[in-house]
């Protein structure tokens, strides 16, 4: 690369703090114009030999990534590119594999995805005018996403080896192009960053293009690349009220999109809907419940309208994506509607407390697998102390003796009821008012909808679901979520207290009670240097506080329905996937961080022991209650041991009192005489 080449390239990157390794070490030569063949990029072949570098350049004078640039640039730049086709569903490259390719797009959209837990995530869509693949220009890293065809079109095609030709023809042009990717990469990852921590995105492509769509209340400007509609746009103004969107809750999309599925066959077969419509709706649907297009579930958790928002949100994702897979812009509702396709023979009414009851029946499941793992942890550290001798205490006061284990025991045994008490809880919810419409009627859906519909959205996801007996009552009634959200708060109770225990028993660590250790986790104090705070538990206490508080939410919720509907589902529906969602990595969190790390001081908790009065209690049947009550009242005002104390006053023998007041022996039942 020439001397001001090089400059150009490490100065422009500079002012866009770039780190830079120029690549290219080559000299300038004379072009020598050649065919690129595609033997590499089967999926996207050839579609334009003939076009002419003229044709090309036109197109680069209409694109947002190298607005700006000379003429001279874009000639140059229209003799080092490839036009390609780009078909539906084709990968551009995949994420991992190494970058040989960029493009830029002349026409139809590829979608950026990246895959996040088991998930694939569509981060941004990029249109006509825009580059994808431009990292190219700046390193050799792998691809971190990858780029997938959404809708057909045509795209210009730089290669690596065009690069090189590039870098060595037109150093002016490269440094120029290496800038622009730089600023376009540094936007697309302010996008990308707010998709994936999932707050603030506003979708839209780099031109700000929009669509527009009408609906009862008049026309409205909709971003061009947003898979939802008017309805949901008119959500997002209207309900800014939680900043959590529906995305946040993929379980609940998901149970919206099979239920949307399962309702699609069901049309289908009722000979209600076309083959045509219902091949690309039941395309699209999967492709939600496959963790596809959740991006564009933007409206609020809570919301006015009964769950009507996240209905719509779900029909107008599901009946845009449906166009594009036939080719077709988004918005063309005449083609394949939201309303009179996606949401046939339905209403938000049936559809979202479906959804809904769904969701919590998935994420219990993943909960009381937690629980049961946390139940699991106590009951192997009940082992692990089974020798160990404590001090048992009531109110706060020393009581009798009793082990470690028999302590962790007792923690396992009660979270365990729970999950029993969890799985009674989940099979209520399994059954549905899908087919009840409006209100229960079932008025705009045929005979025999709400069983097929049942059955088919039982074999989607596994579980049976059960059509409701009374659909109008099961329309109104709430009482499944409370008796949920009520097992859920004793859960929380529960757990809580066993925090609770957990603090006090490793307080101090010389002042306190002492007895067990908690792993230590993170400098306790900004102030007090040695200090170690029980974090752990601190947060599982503050996680039950909260679902306990929710409990009081959704009943006041369940309450305030009237007559055939309930509106309130919504802040319901918020509060038990959120209190199930905390709980469960709340569980999780303690098994991992506290539990399975605890151990004990059996040392500290044998002088305990020996130190209190508490022992006296195994007296009683042999001396009586007020004998037993007197010798503990003499030990605690001398500061003298029961076993002293009995022997002085030759109340037992020796041999007596070591049978007796035998520490071990008082932890289990036993005949004394």
């Amino acid at each position: 690369m020439c001397r001001r080449a090089r400059s150009i390239v490490i100065l422009r990157a500079r002012c866009l703090s770039i780190p830079v390794t120029v690549r290219h070490e080559v000299r300038l030569a004379v072009y020598q114009p050649r065919i690129v063949q595609l033997t590499w990029l089967p999926s996207l072949p050839f579609a334009h030999s003939m076009t002419t570098p003229a044709q090309i350049a036109d197109w680069l004078r209409s694109m947002s990534f190298v607005d700006g640039f000379t003429d001279a640039h874009l000639w140059k730049l229209a003799r080092h590119v490839t036009p390609f086709e780009l078909i539906a569903d084709a990968t551009l490259f995949q994420e991992g594999e190494a970058r040989q390719r960029c493009a830029m797009l002349v026409s139809g959209a590829i979608a950026i995805e990246k895959q996040s837990d088991g998930r694939t995530t569509r981060l941004v869509t990029l249109g006509a005018g825009e580059a994808v693949g431009e990292g190219l220009l700046l390193d050799d890293s792998p691809h971190g996403t990858t780029a997938r065809v959404i809708m057909p079109g045509t795209a210009l095609l730089i290669t690596r080896a065009q690069l090189d030709e590039i870098t060595r023809e037109a150093p002016q042009l490269y440094a120029a192009l290496v800038a622009r990717a730089a600023r376009s990469i540094s936007a697309r990852l302010r996008q990308a960053d707010a998709t994936l921590v999932g707050r603030g995105r506003t979708l839209g492509f780099g031109g700000h293009r929009t669509r527009t769509e009408h609906d009862l209340l008049g026309d409205r400007e909709v971003p061009f690349e947003a898979l939802y509609g008017i309805q949901t746009l008119r959500a997002l103004e209207n309900f800014p009220i939680t900043g959590i969107p529906l995305r946040e809750f993929p379980v609940l999309i998901e149970a919206l999109a099979a239920v949307k599925e399962a309702a699609t066959a069901t049309n289908l077969e009722l000979g209600l809907l076309g083959a045509t419509e219902a091949d690309v709706i039941l395309r699209a649907a999967r492709e939600i419940r496959a963790g596809r297009h959740h991006e564009h579930f933007l409206v609020d958790m809570v919301q006015g309208g009964a769950g009507t928002s996240t209905n719509m949100n779900a029909n107008e994702v599901i009946a845009n994506r449906a166009l594009e897979l036939v080719n077709k812009p988004r918005g063309s509702y005449d083609v394949i509607s939201p309303n009179s396709h996606v949401n046939l023979s339905q209403s938000t009414n049936d559809v979202y407390p479906t959804a809904v009851r769904l969701a919590l029946h998935k994420s219990l499941t993943g909960f009381n697998i937690e629980l049961e793992a946390l139940s699991d942890a106590f009951a192997v550290k009940g082992q692990e102390f089974a020798s160990m001798l404590k001090m048992g205490r009531t109110q706060m006061q020393d009581a009798v003796p009793m082990t470690l284990g028999q302590e962790f025991r007792a923690f396992a045994h009660t979270l365990r009821e729970d999950v029993d008490r969890i799985r009674e809880a989940q099979s209520l919810i399994r059954e549905i008012n899908l087919g009840a419409t409006a209100i229960g009627t079932g008025i705009n859906a045929p005979p025999g909808y709400a069983e097929l519909a049942a059955k088919k959205l039982s074999a989607l996801v596994g579980v049976e679901m059960i059509t409701a007996p009374d659909l109008v009552e099961a329309t109104s009634d709430t009482g499944a979520f409370v008796q949920m959200s009520g097992v859920l708060k004793r859960t929380s109770t529960k757990l809580s207290k066993i925090c609770n225990d957990l603090r006090l028993l490793s307080s101090g660590p010389r002042a306190g009670f002492g007895e067990i250790n908690l792993p230590p986790m993170q400098p306790g104090s900004s102030i007090m240097p040695g200090k170690v705070n029980p974090v752990i538990p601190e947060v599982v206490n503050q996680v039950c506080f909260d679902v306990i508080g929710g409990d009081v939410t959704i009943t006041m919720a369940a309450e305030a329905g009237q007559l055939q509907l309930n509106a309130f589902e919504p802040i319901i529906a918020y509060r038990l996937l959120r209190s199930i969602d905390m709980l469960r990595a709340a569980c999780v969190v303690l098994r991992e961080r506290c539990v399975t790390g605890i151990t004990a001081n059996v040392d500290r908790m044998r002088t305990f022991v020996e130190q209190s009065i508490g022992i006296v209690t195994a007296l009683v049947p042999v001396i009586g209650y007020e004998t037993a009550t007197e010798i503990a009242k003499i030990a605690l005002e001398s500061g003298r041991g029961v076993f002293d104390v009995v022997l002085e006053r030759g109340v037992l023998t020796r041999a007596q009192l070591d049978e007796i007041l035998n520490p071990a022996a008082m932890t289990a039942p036993r005949s004394v005489s």
